[in-house]
């Protein structure tokens, strides 16, 4: 019976009581300075290489979306046509196209679900009939809002 129950109890020496006795726990260790520097240094070095990559993404997409917004207002006023026989006149503009101007006898419109847009950098698309380059021009000026310019800031035409 001893021996059984040895093997169900584990024995303990005389000084085991001693290992029951936590351990203070080893001391928390902070970062230091030049850890936290390097940190910052990497995280600056990342920011200054993928931040103007990533705000290049932005006036590419506002171009792109000027572009469409053109398109579809170039069918609006495709559907104009069909319906009156000619575009509307520089003088009333691209209005046109959500209120029935107070001459036209064929107008069946609205021919835009929404209001007027304006471009992604908030001015008003520029149109003209008749146009310079065909029956109507319709443009954005761009990011600048004046004629001419490069990269973001170039006109967007329907022509």
């Amino acid at each position: 019976m001893d021996s059984n129950r040895s093997s169900r109890y584990p024995r303990f020496s005389r000084y085991s009581h001693f290992s029951l006795i936590s351990q203070p726990a080893p001391a928390a260790r902070g970062f230091t300075l030049l850890e936290l520097l390097v940190v910052m240094v990497i995280i600056g070095l990342l920011a200054g290489y993928v931040g103007p990559k990533f705000f290049s993404q932005i006036g590419k997409s506002e171009v792109k979306a000027a572009k469409a917004q053109i398109d579809g207002l170039q069918k609006s006023l495709d559907q104009y046509r069909l319906d009156v026989g000619r575009y509307p006149t520089t003088e009333q503009g691209l209005a046109a196209l959500v209120s029935k101007p107070a001459d036209e006898v064929r107008w069946a419109g609205p021919y835009l679900s929404k209001a007027l847009p304006k471009d992604p950098w908030h001015n008003d698309y520029q149109y003209r009939s008749p146009g310079e380059h065909g029956d109507y021009d319709l443009l954005s000026f761009g990011r600048d809002g004046r004629p001419g310019g490069e990269g973001e800031d170039a006109d967007l035409t329907s022509w």
